[in-house]
């Protein structure tokens, strides 16, 4: 069984909320289905490694792809792009859509920090990338 580095898990531990790192962590990896949440993790971090930075989809316009998701309730999170964190202080944002359950989804910086304190958020193991067009024709 592979285990992940360490790097890897401090990357998921960024990208997903307390709750569901705990439960990953603490219960997912020492079960029956850990190398599920191993593998898991490997790609949640390699998504993260490879994501383009702040403006490197500029000009593919509806063509440019989501690559994370977050879920909660009626809300929904897509990222495209990463920041490319000039400051050195963390990832705290990026460019996405957003999706709060009021009947539109809107383009624009999400922080990343507010995602992961919002009740009952997950980060969305299953998704696969999608085009920006298809998210916003989803309306």
């Amino acid at each position: 069984m592979s285990k992940p580095t360490v790097s890897e898990m401090a990357i998921f531990k960024t990208l997903t909320p307390a709750g569901q790192y705990a439960a990953v962590v603490l219960d997912g990896l020492r079960g029956e289905e850990r190398q599920f949440f191993a593998d898991t993790i490997e790609k949640m971090a390699g998504i993260w490694a490879n994501m383009p930075k702040t403006y490197e989809t500029e000009g593919q316009g509806q063509e440019a792809l989501a690559r994370l998701h977050w879920f909660t309730g009626g809300c929904d999170w897509w990222l495209v792009e990463k920041d490319s964190d000039p400051d050195g202080e963390g990832q705290i944002q990026a460019f996405g859509i957003a999706d709060l359950g009021m009947g539109f989804r809107e383009l624009g910086y999400i922080n990343l920090v507010e995602i992961l304190d919002v009740d009952g958020a997950e980060l969305d193991f299953h998704f696969t990338p999608v085009t920006v067009g298809e998210i916003l024709k989803g309306e």
